[in-house]
């Protein structure tokens, strides 16, 4: 048995040596990190004998770093604040890529159409840090660009980092506009590997461009949608701390709206300095997103069995 094991290793080789780079950095930081998730149930304190020392020397206190984390007033804000925020994302985001990505491959000039991408796929590579600053610019209470115009119309100038009313709207519009490009490229490669002869038939039978992205296009992007889908709601608990934390500038008057599960333990780390509630809370981000990727793939798989993950 371990005779046959070796020999389909060394028949596939080059093709395991391709994928090393990528096992490795899964194996060094995703796999062995996951032995510290035993510090979500303890005292954590710094032990001057090293890190491992540190950790089984601190104090056992089961699951005190949970009940600390969703006993407190904001609890309800945070969970309903990232949880609504993902919802929106999701879907949102996945009618915008692929309305995107079928105007895209509509384009008649493909030359145009590569200029377009390029310029929706780089806000991707942006950092949060500049995407904050950029929307400063146009939010500043005195030199903003929408105050300034606003002044220009005789009209009252907003103070956009006081008033939590307009933030769900910004906070969901920035994201789509760093994201969508992005994403849309997965749906565009998907559409380039349709075959071609599908709309071919379809134009002898009579069917505009509408009724070709009805009944081709969609069908066979639901496979990669279901997918993206099934990825995207696995991390439904997870915010992307630089978009609350930057975007809005850390403002106080704002946490109402832009306070989320990665932004309250942060925002605790560096008051407590509480690790272990820190931890505690990426183990229960990590276990929830798990049970709803497993959740959100049986019933996929019930209805059409070639869509699911697994």
């Amino acid at each position: 048995m371990l005779g046959g094991f070796f020999k389909d290793v060394v028949k596939n080789k080059v093709l395991l040596f391709m994928v090393l780079p990528g096992a490795l950095w899964f194996l060094f930081f995703s796999y062995i990190p996951m032995l510290g998730t035993v510090i979500a149930f303890k005292e954590y304190r710094f032990s001057r004998d090293g890190f491992w020392a540190s950790i089984v020397n601190s104090k056992w206190v089961g699951l005190d770093n949970f009940q600390f984390l969703f006993s407190t007033n904001d609890a309800y804000v945070i969970t309903r604040n990232t949880l609504l925020y993902n919802v929106a994302f999701i879907v949102i985001g996945l009618v915008l890529s692929v309305v995107m990505a079928v105007v895209l491959s509509e384009l008649v000039n493909k030359k145009l159409a590569k200029i377009y991408q390029t310029g929706m796929f780089l806000p991707y590579f942006l950092s949060w840090v500049i995407v904050g600053y950029f929307a400063f610019s146009f939010l500043s209470s005195q030199r903003g660009m929408l105050n300034q115009v606003f002044s220009y119309f005789g009209w009252e100038s907003v103070q956009w980092y006081s008033d939590p009313k307009f933030w769900p709207y910004i906070i969901i519009f920035v994201y789509l506009w760093k994201a969508v490009g992005y994403n849309s490229v997965v749906y565009l490669a998907s559409i380039m590997g349709i075959d071609k002869s599908l709309y071919e038939a379809a134009m002898i039978d009579g069917a505009n461009k509408w009724q070709q992205i009805r009944s081709i296009t969609i069908p066979m992007l639901s496979p990669i949608i279901t997918i993206m889908t099934l990825l995207a709601v696995g991390k439904i608990f997870y915010a992307d701390f630089g978009l609350f934390y930057q975007v809005p500038r850390d403002s106080g008057t704002l946490y109402s709206v832009t306070n989320v599960i990665d932004t309250y333990v942060y925002r605790g780390l560096k008051t407590t300095g509480e690790i272990g509630m820190s931890t505690a809370a990426g183990l229960y981000q990590s276990l929830v997103g798990f049970a709803l990727v497993i959740t959100s793939n049986a019933i996929v798989r019930k209805f059409n069995r070639d869509g699911a993950l697994f």
